[in-house]
């Protein structure tokens, strides 16, 4: 399986930085986000891959879910899939954005791929642990090395969203005297976690499962955790596919509750 979603992520990885290399133009959706032609695309081609490979384990994508096509998920493992996550920062040119994939089991992100196609690196996660893959020019994989997280310091360093920052996010963080902040954008912040180049990455504003899904696979394994606001572990499959506001951690034991949650 985690052949099919590395090649899967690679594929659209390819297709977006086409796009990215011509220049896209930019549509809204009904709830006013952005897409471009890029999301469309990767999207096509990793549920290509999926119901290839898998045609039993339905697929939540992003944009068929933005155009009404959302299939039952029922009991059963089902996959997740952001084929575009940071389209404001593609749309920027700055480089932070990914291909999310993942797979859940009974709520649990038990596998995942998160694909940065600028930066030529890959986070690979499955219950046999996870791997940083370092992609060749040719989109195939160059490099793999096991990652972890590193043990919480007394000076942990904050990962913040550069597109979707919150004032809840900034209050969380001087409340909790972190001051060493650095801007990232789209799933990333989970992967740089992982690999041990951060130590947290707190979320107040709006995030969907498949925002999080594979990223948070990455984490898991990586011996990292993320929490909803009550210290519980995010579940995913919920009706509607939205998160909670979530704390992503590397390796600090426990999780703060932010003021005006209980």
């Amino acid at each position: 399986m985690m052949e099919v979603l590395e090649q899967a992520a690679l594929a659209a990885g390819e297709a977006i930085l086409t796009v990215y290399a011509e220049g896209a133009e930019v549509m809204l959706k009904a709830d006013c986000s952005p897409v471009t032609k890029a999301d469309q695309q990767a999207e096509i081609i990793i549920l290509d891959h999926l119901a290839r490979a898998f045609p039993d384990i339905p697929v939540i994508a992003e944009e068929s879910v933005a155009a009404g096509r959302v299939p039952e998920i029922g009991t059963g493992p089902f996959f997740l899939v952001d084929p575009l996550d940071g389209t404001k920062e593609f749309i920027a040119r700055n480089g932070d954005f990914t291909v999310n994939i993942a797979l859940i089991e009974g709520g649990v992100p038990v596998a995942g791929v998160v694909y940065a196609p600028v930066c030529k690196l890959a986070y690979s996660a499955s219950k046999s642990g996870v791997e940083k893959l370092t992609i060749a020019a040719d989109f195939t994989i160059a490099d793999r090395q096991p990652i972890a997280v590193r043990p919480c310091s007394t000076e942990p360093v904050a990962l913040i969203s550069r597109s979707h920052n919150s004032p809840e996010t900034l209050a969380y963080l001087e409340r909790e005297k972190i001051a060493e902040r650095r801007v990232v954008g789209s799933s990333l912040k989970f992967g740089l976690i992982a690999e041990g180049g951060a130590d947290i990455y707190p979320r107040f504003s709006r995030t969907m499962e498949w925002d999080t899904a594979a990223g948070d696979a990455v984490l898991r394994a990586a011996g990292g955790q993320v929490t909803d606001a009550q210290g519980a572990p995010l579940v995913y499959g919920k009706p509607g596919f939205e998160n909670p506001s979530f704390i992503a951690f590397g390796g600090c034991p426990s999780v703060q509750k932010p003021e005006g949650h209980a």
